[in-house]
């Protein structure tokens, strides 16, 4: 499967399509390729590997009283360093990230995630090495 975004639940954007479109295509090329026996060389990509879902903060009733930092909004994808902002309390307290390393959130305030009681995903970057690969051709 191939998930595009982000876009709001229910909204078709020509933007979003167009880069759906484009690495659907990518993938048939390639498998293309790899059937009429194109040899690809050895690669290197940086993937996000999925460390933890991380909820809102919440009190004793289980009501959420902070919501995602305006610095942290839409920020998917980027570095989060420790001492960095996450939420702001209704009260205006800023909590800040505790970790011991730096992490990559995505999915940051999304509404399809909000019953789910997640604010945002933590990742940690890494690299992972493919080694070169054909199909002989039959």
């Amino acid at each position: 499967g191939v998930e595009v975004g982000p876009q709001p639940q229910g909204v078709v954007r020509a933007d979003i399509l167009d880069k759906m479109r484009k690495i659907v295509k990518h993938g048939l090329d390639f498998v293309q390729l790899f059937n009429e026996g194109r040899e690809f060389p050895p690669c290197t990509i940086e993937v996000f590997k999925i460390m933890e879902k991380v909820d809102y903060p919440r009190n004793k009733n289980d009501e959420v009283i902070a919501i995602i930092h305006p610095k942290l909004q839409d920020q998917d994808w980027q570095p989060l360093n420790k001492g960095d902002p996450l939420f702001l309390t209704l009260d205006g307290e800023v909590i800040a990230y505790k970790g011991d390393c730096t992490v990559y959130p995505t999915f940051i305030n999304e509404a399809a995630y909000y019953e789910k009681k997640q604010a945002f995903v933590k990742t940690e970057k890494m690299k992972l090495t493919a080694k070169h690969i054909r199909c002989p051709v039959s």
